[in-house]
């Protein structure tokens, strides 16, 4: 699987250990950066390419760090198209493929040891949607809305 990965600083580390983890376990990895750290740099400078390259490639999924990953997943989540989920446990991960058809995954390295973080990442990438009909109905509201701005029922 193709996976797209962006961080900040307080991500650059465990992001560095994450691409190592993915290509070990023959994932393609394309890093969004950044390529050094930067204690000033900005979340948003590498989670929106980070999530904008998920919708452009079919059948990819992202991974996007920072300190708590709250700013991360917001970041990805202005991106038309992706659903971007903050996992904090194995649970929340394998909930967010299932219920939630999440495309990118948005992690607090601040909260989280290299282990824990490679334990979620490998969820949410075995794990697939259900499609189950509630869940593909809500997904389809979501999508509406991003598309129209409405959702049904409204004025």
């Amino acid at each position: 699987m193709r996976v797209h990965i962006g961080s900040d600083h307080a991500g650059y580390e465990l992001k560095g250990a994450l691409v190592a983890l993915l290509k070990a376990d023959g994932h393609e990895v394309i890093d969004h950066g950044p390529a050094q750290l930067d204690p000033e740099d900005d979340y948003p400078t590498f989670c929106i390419p980070a999530a904008l390259a998920v919708t452009r490639d079919a059948g990819s999924l992202g991974i996007v760090l920072g300190g708590s990953g709250n700013g991360e997943q917001i970041a990805a989540n202005k991106v038309r198209g992706v659903r971007a989920a903050l996992a904090y446990d194995v649970e929340t991960a394998q909930l967010a493929r299932e219920h939630n058809n999440a495309n990118v995954i948005s992690l607090g390295a601040r909260k989280l040891d290299e282990q824990q973080a490679a334990e979620i990442i490998r969820t949410f990438l075995a794990t697939e949607f259900s499609a189950a009909p509630r869940h593909a109905h809500r997904i389809a509201l979501l999508d509406q809305y991003e598309a129209t701005g409405t959702l049904p029922g409204q004025d």
